[in-house]
Parts: C-alpha cells; sequence; structure tokens
C-alpha cells in the first residue's frame, strides 16, 4: 500500500512516539479489506510500539479503531482507507494515540477534556477533497483526548450505499449523535464553541486582552498577508485577523499562471504564506468573524473592530483584505437544494456525483475547469452559459471542447433547480434567443458565476463602497477614512487574481505605512487603550 517515500516517511514520523498505539480491524472479503489489512500490517511493521489485531467485529467492514495502549476508552475509528488527503490525518492520528503532543493552544486541549456529555460524531469524507481533513483532525484529537467522545470517520467511496442512504450530497458532512452536526468545513475551536464549552467567550476574552496594534489587517488571504508581511518588516507592530486562514485558497487546487511558480495548490500556498507570517512575528489570530468596524474620532486616532464573539482589537491604520465568496445563483430552489445536490466545490463533491449526470453553471476560468476535472468522474457534465459565448481562457475552452461527455449550452438563463423534496433531480434553462425553457435531468448542479465580496459588515461604518459592495480605493489602496486601507477581492481593483491581490496588499501595506509615519498620533490613543 505505501511506496518507499511514504514507508520511510512513516518510520521517522513513528519515532515520535512515547505510548503503545493498537490497531483493531474489522474486516470483509472485499478489495478493500485486504487493502485495509496490508496498510495495517505494513504500519504496524514500523515501529515496536504499534501493534495490530484483524479480530474487530464492528458492523463497517472495513474499518479500524486507532487507541491509546495505555487508555483503551480513547479511540477513533476509519472507516475504508484514509489515504490521498487523509493520509496525513492516519499520521497524526497515530502519533497523538501514542502520547506525542498535538499543536495545539493549552485551553482548546482543556476545553476538550472538560467535555462531560457522552459525544458519538460520524464524519463522511471523500479522498479529494482538500476542505475534509480539518475536520478528520479535529475529531480525531477530540476522540483522543476525551473518552467520552468518539469520532468515526467514513470514507464515502467505500460506503456508498450510506451515503445514498443517508442523504449526503456534500462533504464533509459531520453528524453527532445521530443527527446532522455541520455541513462543511469546521475548526476544532468552531466545533468546541457549538458544543457551548465556553471556548468562545475564551477567545473573546483573548482579543480584548491584546495591546493595541499599529497596523492591523483583516483577512488571511493572498492580499492580508502581503500586506502584514510589508508592514512588519517596516518595524510596526501588525496584528492579521481572519475568519478562516488563506481564504479563496484553500478552494483552489491547481495553480498554475503565479509568476515564478510553474504549479502550486492552493492548500499548499495557504501554507507557505502562514509560515510566512510566523517568520516575521505577526500576531496571527484565526477563526474570527469581524462584525463591525469603528472608525477612529479624528486622523491619527485609534480604529476599532468588533467580532462576532463579543471581542474587540484596535489599531492606528487598518488595512480591509476580506475577500469574497461565491456567488450564489439567486434562483428557485438553489437554497432549498444546498447540499442536496447544489454544490459549489467540484473538487470535494464530486466524487459524491460519480456516474451521474450534473451541470456547471458558468464559464468563465472556474466553471470550465470544473466541467473538465468533473467529466472525469460523472457520467455526463451540461455546461451552461449566460453569455453568448464562454469567458474562459482558450486553452480550457479547447480541452472542454474535445470531452465527449460534455454539453455546453452558451445563451442560457438558468431559471430554477428542481427537486424531488429530498434532492435536486434537474433544472430548467431559458433559452435568451427564444425564450423556450428547456429542463435537464440531472442529480447535481455546481455552482461557478463569479465572486461577491465579504463586504455587508462595512455598510454602516462610513466606509464608501461601489454597487456591487467592494470597497473604493484609490490607486494607493487608501479608502474615503484617513487611516484605513483596503486591498484585494473586496475592493473596486478589476481582475480578481492572487497575483494581483498580492501586488494590492503590498501596496496598501507601504500606503499604510506612509501614512503612520506623517501622521501624529491623535490623543484619543490613550483613551482606547
Amino acid at each position: 500500500m505505501l511506496d518507499a517515500q511514504m514507508t520511510d516517511q512513516l518510520k521517522q514520523y513513528l519515532q515520535n512516539l512515547r505510548e503503545p498505539v493498537e490497531l483493531v480491524a474489522s474486516l470483509g472479503d472485499d478489495e478493500t479489506s485486504a487493502k485495509t489489512r496490508e496498510l495495517l500490517e505494513e504500519i504496524a511493521a514500523l515501529h515496536d510500539l504499534v501493534s495490530v489485531d484483524f479480530d474487530g467485529d464492528h458492523e463497517r467492514k472495513p474499518s479500524f479503531i486507532i487507541r491509546r495502549g495505555n487508555d483503551a476508552q480513547k479511540w477513533v475509528r476509519f472507516a475504508g482507507l484514509p489515504m490521498g488527503h487523509e493520509f496525513t490525518s492516519l499520521v497524526l492520528a497515530l502519533l497523538w494515540a501514542g502520547g506525542h503532543p498535538p499543536k495545539v493552544d493549552a485551553d482548546v486541549l482543556e476545553d476538550i477534556r472538560r467535555i462531560e456529555t457522552d459525544l458519538e460524531f460520524e464524519m463522511f469524507f471523500s479522498l479529494s477533497c482538500h476542505n475534509c481533513p480539518d475536520v478528520v483532525q479535529a475529531l480525531t484529537l477530540m476522540a483522543l483526548e476525551n473518552s467520552r467522545i468518539t469520532a468515526t470517520l467514513i470514507e464515502g467511496g467505500a460506503y456508498k450505499d450510506e451515503v445514498e442512504r443517508r442523504d449526503i450530497m456534500a462533504v464533509p458532512a459531520t453528524f453527532l449523535n445521530g443527527d446532522s452536526f455541520y455541513n462543511g468545513k469546521i475548526e476544532l475551536p468552531q466545533i468546541l464553541e457549538r458544543l457551548d464549552t465556553g471556548a468562545g467567550a475564551k477567545a473573546a476574552a483573548k482579543l480584548n486582552e491584546r495591546e493595541p496594534y499599529e497596523v492591523l489587517v483583516i483577512g488571511g488571504g493572498p492580499a492580508g498577508v502581503a500586506t502584514s508581511v510589508y508592514t512588519a518588516r517596516k518595524g510596526f507592530r501588525t496584528g492579521i485577523a481572519a475568519e478562516r486562514f488563506g481564504g479563496q485558497l484553500q478552494d483552489t487546487l491547481g495553480i498554475e499562471n503565479l509568476p515564478g511558480t510553474a504549479y502550486t495548490e492552493g492548500p499548499k500556498l495557504s501554507a507557505d504564506l502562514d509560515e510566512q507570517v510566523k517568520e516575521n512575528a505577526i500576531d496571527k489570530i484565526d477563526l474570527v468573524q469581524a462584525e463591525e468596524l469603528i472608525p477612529a474620532k479624528s486622523e491619527g486616532g485609534m480604529h476599532k473592530v468588533r467580532f462576532a464573539n463579543g471581542g474587540e482589537l484596535t489599531a492606528r491604520a487598518i488595512v480591509l483584505a476580506t475577500g469574497a465568496r461565491w456567488r450564489n445563483l439567486g434562483v428557485p430552489g438553489e437554497q432549498d437544494y444546498r447540499n442536496k445536490g447544489v454544490a459549489y466545490c467540484p473538487h470535494c463533491d464530486g466524487p459524491l456525483f460519480k456516474g451521474k449526470r450534473i451541470a456547471v453553471i458558468g464559464g468563465g476560468n472556474s466553471g470550465v475547469e470544473a466541467a473538465i476535472d468533473l467529466a472525469k468522474i460523472v457520467d455526463h457534465v451540461t455546461l451552461i452559459e449566460f453569455d453568448t459565448q464562454l469567458r474562459a481562457d482558450a486553452v480550457l475552452v479547447k480541452k472542454l471542447e474535445s470531452l465527449d461527455n460534455v454539453e455546453i449550452v452558451t445563451n442560457g438563463q438558468t431559471t430554477e433547480i428542481t427537486g424531488d423534496g429530498a434532492r435536486v433531480n434537474g433544472l430548467i434553462v431559458k433559452d435568451r434567443d427564444s425564450g423556450e425553457d428547456r429542463t435537464i435531468e440531472l442529480a447535481g448542479v455546481f455552482v461557478q458565476i463569479g465572486l461577491v465580496p465579504n463586504t455587508e459588515w462595512l455598510k454602516d461604518s462610513g466606509l464608501e463602497l461601489s454597487k456591487h459592495g467592494e470597497i473604493v480605493t484609490d490607486g494607493r489602496g487608501a479608502t474615503n477614512l484617513p487611516g484605513i486601507f483596503a486591498a484585494g477581492d473586496a475592493t473596486t481593483v478589476p481582475y480578481k487574481q492572487i497575483v494581483v491581490a498580492m501586488g494590492q496588499g503590498a501596496k496598501a501595506g507601504l500606503t499604510a505605512f506612509d501614512y503612520l509615519i506623517r501622521t501624529e498620533p491623535a490623543d484619543e490613543i490613550a483613551q482606547a487603550a
């Protein structure tokens, strides 16, 4: 199962084991069970502290538990093979079960250990889902730290019947005690907040304890990181606060147009940016949602940002780099069937539609790339574009047109997504020339029609926004409010591209630097501090 390189890497990781780790497998006679046996035997052979037992009798076959050898009540179960994006999750589960300390704040671990109710998590993932590992690893850690918590992590491809029976049409899909808990990516602190452990109040208190910044960046994507690196290197105390560090990068796979980098993937680039933030001693605050901007009363004064958890941060200069999110179609049926056939991430949810007929809405680069990728998995793809022609790069259009199982519909307006009450069964497209409606029977709809800026929270701040909700900036990244700057996809800057966001972030950082050295601090700073 493991090639030579993976074997060597895993052997090195297992040198960190401090305590025995027990693997207990429940296997059937199928091919996946045979591969599971092979994988577990290979793992056990790499370290004396790892043992494997094939006498498990769990109903899910194949599956196996990883448990602490010195505390059999703490375990996590993998159902199916955790390979692909989940191999790292498997490695971490082995290390944590073997006593290797996780890189998690002590307060978070204490919140996990304080839980005194029985929690039975089930979580479905796909091997191509780049958002799933975070959820898998969060639940794994919870189960291995608290015997009242169990986690069963299920690879959907190995349990297709269960996926169908439970109407799972998007991953990651997490259930708690048999009921739906959350659909989509969720981080460990967010899980604890939803469980009402008091983690949210603690996080707010930590924010309030922080000293005022000279520069505070809101947003952790390419623009925000570029800004923070530039201001930190200028010697200013810089903080960067983000709802989701990496932003859209976390949902982007192939990146081939970043100068100097022939190919990379969004999660990797996001990890590289994270590392650069650490290297520049920037105060990173992740998983916080900005809720209100309170500008300074006078030039040179202290601005304040209030967050959804009740915490607040202050700074002399603020750079807004909140990015954008996928735009909704806004047609009947879209919200009714969200995660029931309506999807926005082809890489995450595509495998759930294997062998089925689907549609992709949008003829730009994102839509055409999605259609090309999905055509390798599904039975048939109908790509629908509102314009009279596709807007994607010529090389992508040429590739799409070469595929036998793809139909391209241009000048088509999607007017409704239909379903049977439980899941999508089709959509209605109107020909914009003739006005005729066409009903297309299908199982899934992937929406890829562009972006909407994450600026709703700024509408009452006095900040100037365009009619599309974008932050209006000048050529230097300055807004209409002194000491507040903006960069990236949330602004009026044209061309929403990674490299553009990075450049605009750097520019906004330099402009903030210029503002700070030329503007005298106002008296209100002392009062705010």
